[in-house]
């Protein structure tokens, strides 16, 4: 496996049940029910749901420290989406970010926080985010516009704001998700109002790289400030494996706009931390015929650019 520097993970979620609702965890139960019953398998979605919420209980970050230094991974962007505004949670934007600071806190210099806060909450949580932003150094802010809003709606405007001043990314969920949720918002082009309208702001499309990769390419070549993240990669459909789907959308001549993401902990029973990044970096593999230093931008390098000065 080749050597290519510091690898940092632009996409990667606490394996928290205090981070995720259980109506979230019910839509994923119900993907896999159809999946199990379609092969003959009887199956319970209350139990499967329950299974999952069990699983979810590294609250603190340990068991995700222990995966990422198996694989080499030596910092991780943590991404704190919003739900609070349409599941049903006892744990509110607030509760999130005081659960993500103190993960950091438990293992300084390992993690960055993108910290979500739903635009309907209107003034109030414009002034959290910077409020967060101030007193734990968060580095991002994290949309999730399947819950309902598009990713260019003036009611996230106050926030773009924010992020330009303080020179923070902002990453937007695409593609598909939870069937709790709708699709609708979900297309990478409806980033493109935001993302001329704010110049200064740097968006990741977040597994741009699998699920609408035509219009998430298009946007990252001809929009300066648009990128895009391959999370979710161990599931790219269309092709006979992961490491077949990656080939191409390292040939398209945007690999500066590129960010590796493993999107821990949702390909956990898939795929481990340690094997994702042996596969992307195995010398037959889908960056084989890359260079060292482009390597390098995309496994770690283009992420750190768009951080704030503070946290490279």
């Amino acid at each position: 496996m080749r050597t290519v520097g510091t690898i940092i993970d632009g996409h990667c979620h606490l394996a928290s049940s205090r981070c995720i609702p259980p109506g979230f965890f019910r839509g994923v139960a119900a993907n896999m029910i159809a999946k199990m019953r379609g092969s003959g398998v009887p199956a319970d979605i209350e139990q499967l749901t329950r299974m999952l919420v069990m699983q979810h209980d590294d609250h603190d970050g340990d068991k995700l420290i222990a995966k990422m230094d198996e694989a080499g991974i030596a910092r991780t962007v943590l991404l704190a989406p919003d739900f609070s505004f349409v599941f049903e949670s006892e744990f509110s934007y607030e509760d999130l970010a005081r659960q993500h600071a103190a993960a950091r806190l438990r293992h300084p210099g390992r993690f960055h926080v993108f910290l979500g806060v739903d635009p309907r909450w209107g003034q109030p949580g414009y002034d959290y985010f910077e409020k967060a932003v101030d007193e734990h150094g968060f580095e991002g802010l994290k949309l999730y516009p399947p819950c309902g809003y598009s990713p260019s709606d003036p009611a996230l405007f106050p926030l773009y704001e924010i992020c330009a001043a303080r020179g923070l990314p902002v990453l937007l969920h695409t593609g598909p998700t939870t069937p709790s949720l709708s699709f609708a918002h979900a297309d990478p082009y409806l980033i493109d109002h935001a993302a001329l309208q704010f110049g200064r702001v740097n968006f990741i499309l977040a597994h741009g790289g699998v699920n609408f990769v035509e219009p998430a390419k298009l946007m990252c070549k001809y929009r300066p400030n648009v990128f895009l993240d391959f999370s979710g990669f161990p599931a790219a459909m269309g092709q006979s494996s992961w490491q077949d789907s990656l080939g191409p959308l390292f040939a398209q001549g945007i690999n500066h706009k590129i960010i590796f993401g493993s999107d821990w902990p949702v390909f956990s029973m898939k795929e481990d931390l340690r094997s994702m990044i042996s596969g992307l970096l195995d010398p037959t593999g889908p960056m084989a015929g890359l260079p060292d230093a482009t390597v390098a931008q995309i496994m770690g390098g283009n992420i750190l650019s768009l951080l704030p000065t503070s946290a490279r």
